[in-house]
């Protein structure tokens, strides 16, 4: 099969005609329709988190595609399911994180297109436990990105727990903020928009945002007085600290973007007499999926996406760490 390979981390990939992998116990053989790509990818073939990937590596957290093999076992999709293979692989069940509901907090996991080989590939290997149905309504282009950008934002937004009345801001208009933006929206809260490229701004009026800030020229408290939800979507202290800022006393500031040196700093005393909190959230359940793919069918979110073969994607990361990409990029594998 045709598959990008990470052959050495900060290396280019490489088109590689490999095998065609074979699902052990507990899993399937997903023949990939769609792999979107999400940043991490980037970070993941650089070697710019703590935590190293496997080498080689096939990236990939934003497969959909059709199961046409089973391993053994009693598992809960068959042959001819559509699927997505999310971030979250595999997660052991049993774990403190798991048994709470938080399974993507597992202190055993697989992550696929990281510590196991992903979606930029012809075939892919998921757990069937872990696999996550994909409406008929849902195509496999808008389905790519919600299963890592998608559930990442809802799920962002679900653990600072938005209200009616509350104004949530989205910094960073892009592949996850786009989204975010609609998430907030279905909550029916208030909606700030930030971003600091004119294409992204528009994108967040076409999406309906209430109010948008070009943060070039202003902040938010040019047009809220103190935003309740932060969400900040890019991986930049500079963003993070200027959405804490932007809290009202009692805010939320909800961090999904990592940053390369891995440091935040924050004021202490504003946080803590402004009774702010920070948090951190980690993709989404396999729940949180479906939830997504759910909302999607019922024509509450749009995907603003454009597709790309496998064989440019090296020139498709170059696209997206110059910012030249409205929101996702898909890797369409029909």
């Amino acid at each position: 099969m045709k598959a990008a390979v990470v052959p050495a981390l900060g290396a280019p990939l490489e088109i590689r005609d490999v095998p065609i992998p074979t699902p052990g116990p507990g899993q399937v053989l997903v023949r990939i329709e769609t792999a979107g790509l999400c940043h991490t990818d980037i970070h993941a073939a650089r070697g710019e988190w703590p935590v190293e990937p496997k080498i080689p590596l096939i990236p990939g957290h934003e497969g959909v595609g059709v199961v046409e093999q089973v391993g053994d076992g009693d598992l809960p999709v068959q042959v001819g399911d559509r699927v997505a293979l999310p971030w979250l692989g595999f997660a052991c069940g049993h774990c403190r994180g798991c048994v709470s509901g938080r399974e993507t907090y597992c202190v055993t996991p697989q992550y696929m297109g990281y510590t196991i080989d992903g979606s930029y590939a012809e075939y892919a290997i998921g757990y069937a436990s872990h696999v996550v149905r994909v409406p008929d309504e849902v195509s496999s282009l808008d389905a790519a990105p919600l299963t890592c950008a998608g559930v990442t934002t809802y799920k962002g937004l679900k653990v600072a727990y938005p209200q009616p009345s509350d104004t949530v801001m989205v910094v960073g208009i892009g592949g996850l903020g786009h989204l975010g933006l609609q998430y907030a929206k279905v909550f029916g809260s208030t909606t700030v928009a930030v971003d600091v490229e004119d294409e992204k701004l528009q994108l967040a009026r076409d999406l309906g945002a209430d109010h948008v800030v070009d943060a070039r020229i202003s902040s938010a408290s040019d047009v809220v007085d103190g935003v309740d939800v932060a969400l900040v979507t890019v991986p930049s202290p500079a963003a993070m600290q200027a959405a804490h800022a932007a809290l009202a006393p009692g805010g939320r500031l909800v961090i999904v973007g990592l940053p390369a040196d891995d440091r935040l700093e924050l004021p202490v005393f504003d946080t803590v007499l402004s009774g702010k909190s920070v948090i951190g959230s980690l993709v989404g359940t396999r729940n949180d999926l479906a939830d997504c793919f759910s909302l999607h069918a019922r024509g509450l979110t749009k995907v603003v996406a454009q597709t790309r073969r496998l064989e440019d994607v090296n020139e498709c990361f170059e696209e997206v760490l110059e910012g030249r990409v409205p929101a996702r990029l898909v890797f369409d594998m029909t």
